[in-house]
């Protein structure tokens, strides 16, 4: 192997083995293995149910140290392998192109610990914006990275106008920084994903005004003799914003046959309703989608200079801790008057 190329991928391997030891290595893996076993000795006694809220906290960590420790042993053999690899290289082993890749899966995985570290700052961030505008804020979910940071969050923000304020906040946001977590000291470019939804009330309610409703009444059409109806008691009922027709002759009297036809209808006003509730939310997933892709909006620039850049408006803030800390509001006002402008 090139003498050069091969002094460059050890450096890049001492690299990440200095990161891995910053996080703790294989001390810090053995810590969590300890703590998943008094986790699983835990949940087989008797009153670990007692508490149902502890008890549920405690299943859950369980899982994601199972996760972590899973995925730490996973970079801590791969890391290995490298090393075996490097010195198959200095003994003149043909390994180039098994190294090479080796090398880049680590520095790939490592990289996503700058990535996850930005999704918190920026999660970071938003709960300090609706605190200052006085909204009400729940966390949902909150996914945990397994090096730093996190892997995903959602946010659950109550308060007038709170959405059409959040939604300027939806696309990909890019931070360029030199990353802590890298022991070279690089700068680095890291991207994160904001989507922002308005919330849904899975309760679905049917409000039928008779104003909406055309009710006809006809002669039941039965299989003759003494049963057949010689009144108009059949009942026709459609819903005229819709076109949803419903009817029913088979009760004895008019009133039954109204009932049960406006049963009917709300059942298929129901159903119609779901399925648009359910295709909206698709549609959502499908833009939440795209936006994992694309759509870079804005980005924040610690080194080697400081400044914020919405790439939608063009407006420009030098103050990135400010930002950071919550302080939006001239960033969202530049686009929602920019929006304005765009329908004039």
């Amino acid at each position: 192997m090139n003498e050069l190329l091969l002094e460059e991928l050890t450096s890049r391997v001492d690299q990440v083995s200095a990161r891995v030891a910053d996080l703790g290595g294989t001390f810090e893996l053995e810590k969590k293995s300890e703590e998943l076993k008094d986790l699983e000795t835990r949940s087989g006694s008797a009153d670990f149910w007692q508490d149902p809220v502890t008890a549920q906290k405690a299943l859950q960590r369980r899982t994601r140290l199972g996760e972590e420790i899973e995925e730490g042993k996973k970079l801590l053999g791969r890391l290995e392998e490298a090393h075996v690899m490097l010195d198959l290289a200095r003994e003149g082993e043909e390994v180039e192109e098994d190294l090479r890749r080796s090398v880049e899966l680590l520095e790939r995985e490592m990289a996503e610990a700058e990535s996850q570290d930005w999704a918190e700052m920026l999660y970071r961030m938003y709960l300090r914006w609706a605190e200052r505008k006085g909204f009400r804020v729940r966390t949902l979910e909150y996914q945990e990275g397994e090096e730093a940071g996190i892997k995903s969050a959602t946010l659950l923000v109550e308060g007038k106008n709170a959405y059409g304020f959040l939604k300027a906040e939806t696309g990909v946001h890019r931070l360029v920084r030199i990353s802590p977590f890298d022991a070279a000291a690089r700068p680095h470019t890291s991207f994160a994903s904001v989507y922002v939804s308005p919330d849904i009330e899975d309760k679905i309610e049917i409000k039928i005004e008779e104003k909406d409703l055309r009710i006809d009444t006809y002669r039941s059409s039965g299989a003759g003799g003494q049963h057949v109806n010689v009144t108009d008691s059949a009942v026709r009922i459609t819903h005229l914003p819709t076109g949803l027709v419903a009817s029913c002759q088979n009760e004895r009297s008019q009133h039954r046959n109204r009932d049960v036809a406006m049963k009917i209808l709300r059942s298929r006003l129901y159903d119609m309703a779901q399925r648009e509730r359910d295709e909206k939310r698709a549609a959502e997933e499908g833009a939440k989608k795209e936006i994992a892709w694309g759509s870079q909006i804005r980005s924040y620039v610690l080194q080697p200079y400081r400044l914020i850049k919405d790439h939608r408006t063009n407006l420009e803030i030098g103050n990135v801790d400010k930002v950071l800390d919550g302080d939006l509001d001239d960033l969202i006002r530049a686009y929602l008057l920019k929006q304005r402008d765009e329908r004039a």
